[in-house]
């Protein structure tokens, strides 16, 4: 999308912020038994985080994740092509794009919360680590964390390899 080696990197490193966050939740919450009083289970029959809750926190929280940092990349590439230099490319990209993840995040997140409320400790486990995910993820992560980033290596963000540009062009993701 970018032809850029460096956003991509950036972007899969950032995510497993929000990631890591909610795996924490899970072994806090469940596994220690520390939600056990909000989320209404007996945490002595919990055995630990399942991994297949794991495997499906994990995979869907990467997604999400994805979804809103293509999104703000979009955004800001749109911007970048138009001619703004990255630093501004960057405050318009997050200004224009911001209140839309925020609703999304916002209706996500009371979906999983919604799952968290069940009594199956799988859904409980999943739909509490989710809402984390993607709340982190669409506050701190994308409004905070992702502009700051990028602003910092703003004068290598645009970078990739000479070879990439053939296929870059090549494949019609050049403008």
């Amino acid at each position: 999308m970018t032809g850029s080696v460096v956003i991509p990197v950036t972007a899969l490193v950032i995510s497993a912020i929000s990631l890591g966050a909610a795996a924490g939740v899970l072994v806090w919450g469940f596994q220690e038994g520390n939600l056990s009083g909000p989320l209404d289970f007996d945490a002595a029959t919990v055995a630990g985080v399942d991994a297949l809750v794991l495997t499906l926190v994990l995979t869907f929280g990467f997604g999400l994740a994805m979804d809103y940092e293509m999104f703000l990349l979009a955004r800001i590439k749109e911007h970048h092509d138009r001619g703004e230099s990255t630093r501004l490319a960057i405050e318009t990209g997050l200004q224009s794009s911001g209140r839309i993840i925020t609703s999304a995040a916002l209706i996500i997140v009371l979906v999983f919360a919604g799952f968290a409320t069940g009594e199956l400790m799988q859904m409980k486990q999943i739909g509490t680590a989710l809402a984390v995910a993607v709340l982190l993820d669409a506050t701190l992560v994308r409004v905070i964390l992702v502009p700051a980033v990028l602003t910092s290596l703003e004068r290598t963000l645009w970078w990739a390899p000479r070879w990439t540009a053939p296929l870059h062009a090549r494949f019609g993701l050049s403008e």
